[in-house]
């Protein structure tokens, strides 16, 4: 079995995982206090605080920048932004339909609190190899 997460590095763990919760509805898996684990309906992400020793690692709001952008697949892309959005994310693209090549696709994003980009749809694209068969 192979798993791909993403850690994301904040300036304030604690304060990070009491965002993710209430924004996002996320679970704690383990936390030890500075470095924790999250889930979101079983999505796994992990949190890790600034660790002023590693200058190659820093959150997206210290840097100014971020060069990576979360996506995530719900049934409902609109209530998962308008609730981060009313936890205080900024808005980012509007939630709205997409023409693809396998039909149509909802999404929309947010900034959290700590300048990671989330870009939320619903699952089409997850399903959409399945319609034909990619070239290699």
């Amino acid at each position: 079995m192979i798993a791909i997460s993403v850690m994301l590095i904040v300036p304030d763990a604690t304060a990070a995982v009491a965002w993710y919760r209430k924004a996002l509805g996320a679970v704690e898996l383990w936390n030890l206090g500075g470095v924790a684990g999250l889930a979101v309906e079983g999505a796994p992400f992990f949190l890790h605080e600034v660790n002023p020793r590693n200058p190659a690692e820093t959150s997206p709001d210290r840097a100014g920048i971020t060069s990576t952008r979360i996506e995530v697949f719900v049934e409902d892309p609109d209530a998962f932004v308008a609730q981060a959005l009313a936890a205080g994310a900024s808005p980012g693209s509007p939630v709205e339909d997409h023409r693809m090549p396998w039909g149509t696709h909802r999404q929309g994003g947010f900034v959290d609190p700590f300048g990671h980009v989330w870009s939320v749809g619903d699952d089409s694209p997850l399903h959409a190899g399945k319609l034909r068969p990619q070239s290699a």
